[in-house]
């Protein structure tokens, strides 16, 4: 048979399609003839362009404030990280892993065995059922991953997504990078904000909620213990959530991150044990947020089978497993937390940490909520006093006053916190901007570096 070599040049010009019409040409011949037609058309060069579900993100507060307490050198109660290490049978327990030859392999998709087992026997008695660990347990790449891999699964382009304000901001993005459209519905504080209130104190309006249901709403994103709120919700709160949920037939979504850190006398109960829940609901964990191991990235999902399948079918595309040692160290953390003691020994050292900072709070002349749950506190920072001609960088110029204030108190008093609205839609920030969010998920020694350094604060306090 003759082998013929094709050259672009001996084939000139013409209309493909008329040409592919009137002969029977083979599929080769057919691609050689459209490079061909198109050799003579040019591009303009220039940046590639960025896709629009990424292209309007702006440079994220934790980019600006871990930098700056860095640079700095100033005491770092910004970003929700741990500055101690984890509890020892923690970290034995990640060693032991390690040293375990299946354990560096591919995990299932769905979880470690063993992870989803100890998930399972933990969580069971709190969900008042028995989990099944094969079809209602997930784990994830952190329960940031987990959170995207449910809004991959369950959103179409245009559903519109309910976010209690303030959010965790990656939310946002996990909604939008998948087609969703966030709706807003803000927390406000009851009572005399320029005095000492109580995170119970910040109320949801379930009017304003209602309100915002469109026939578009598809999902609702619960979260509580509340970052950075600290709110604990009540029982009787949650049964007006619950209500409406099932009334307009959504997805819940319960970002329980923090569901192993609340203070007495309240008490975190999970939303998916209300009557007709359940079937609607998926509880989101985090190992990190659990035992101090937040660049392990192990979370999880707990839900029913129908809602499970399908953020496994989402995340099998997105990570296809999760690291599988650190799996294995989480489950056996979580089958020895309890003969460890660790929970309630946990929580004892948060709440002195939390005092701590209440108390410097406190001394430096700024009201703040106290939180019922999760390690941060929200203060007061509006009779803060700074001059009206203090510079700042490009980067902070058209940011709401928030990011102003914690600007000039990392550099003038040497503490870094959050500005929190960061954490609400544009139409809403203005519910944010007299607020810090500080971290005290730190050691003592931090804690006191700050109190010492906080008391810079009362000769710029309006009285």
């Amino acid at each position: 048979m003759l082998k013929v070599k094709y050259n672009l040049k001996m084939i000139p010009r013409f209309n493909i399609v008329k040409f592919s019409n009137a002969f029977k040409i083979n599929s080769i011949t057919l691609r050689l003839l459209q490079l061909r037609n198109m050799s003579h058309l040019k591009y303009e060069s220039g940046p590639i362009k960025v896709a629009e579900r990424v292209a309007h993100f702006k440079q994220d507060v934790w980019s600006i404030f871990t930098p700056l307490a860095a640079q700095l050198k100033a005491v770092n109660l910004g970003q929700g990280f741990m500055n101690f290490p984890p509890p020892d049978f923690v970290r034995k327990a990640a060693i032991s892993a390690i040293n375990t030859n299946d354990c560096n392999q591919y995990s299932h998709p769905k979880g470690r065995l063993r992870a989803r087992e100890a998930l399972a026997k933990s969580y069971s008695p709190l969900f008042d059922r028995t989990l099944d660990p094969e079809t209602e347990v997930i784990t994830s790449a952190g329960a940031n991953e987990g959170l995207y891999a449910i809004f991959a699964g369950f959103l179409d382009d245009g559903d519109e997504v309910i976010l209690i304000e303030p959010f965790f901001d990656q939310y946002i993005a996990n909604i939008t990078m998948n087609g969703g459209v966030p709706v807003y519905v803000p927390l406000r504080p009851h009572g005399d904000t320029n005095k000492i209130i109580s995170s119970r104190d910040w109320k949801l309006d379930i009017n304003e909620l209602r309100s915002k249901i469109t026939p578009k709403t598809k999902i609702l994103v619960f979260n509580t213990p509340h970052n950075p709120v600290g709110k604990v919700f009540s029982r009787e709160e949650m049964l007006e959530i619950a209500q409406v949920v099932q009334e307009f037939n959504l997805l819940l979504i319960s970002d329980e991150v923090y569901d192993r850190l609340y203070y007495k006398p309240d008490v975190h109960e999970r939303i998916a044990t209300l009557p007709g829940l359940w079937d609607r609901t998926i509880t989101v964990g985090s190992g990190g947020k659990t035992f101090g191991t937040t660049g392990w990235r192990v979370g999880w999902s707990i839900g029913p089978k129908h809602l499970i399948k399908t953020v496994l079918a989402a995340q099998t595309r997105i990570v296809f497993c999760v690291n599988s040692p650190l799996q294995e160290a989480i489950a056996i953390s979580i089958e020895e937390a309890e003969a460890h003691g660790y929970y309630e020994e946990n929580i004892a050292l948060y709440e002195q940490r939390r005092d701590k900072l209440c108390k410097a709070l406190s001394d430096a002349g700024l009201p703040y909520t106290i939180p019922q749950g999760s390690y941060f506190i929200l203060a007061n920072t509006k009779r803060i006093n700074i001059p009206e001609d203090y510079e700042y960088p490009e980067i902070l110029l058209n940011r709401p006053k928030d990011f102003k204030v914690c600007y000039w108190m990392a550099k003038e008093i040497g503490v870094v916190a959050i500005p929190p609205s960061e954490f609400y839609s544009e139409e809403n920030r203005h519910l944010g901007e007299d607020y810090a969010r500080f971290a005290f998920c730190k050691t003592d020694e931090t804690l006191e570096a700050a109190a010492k350094a906080l008391l810079k604060l009362k000769k710029y306090i309006n009285e």
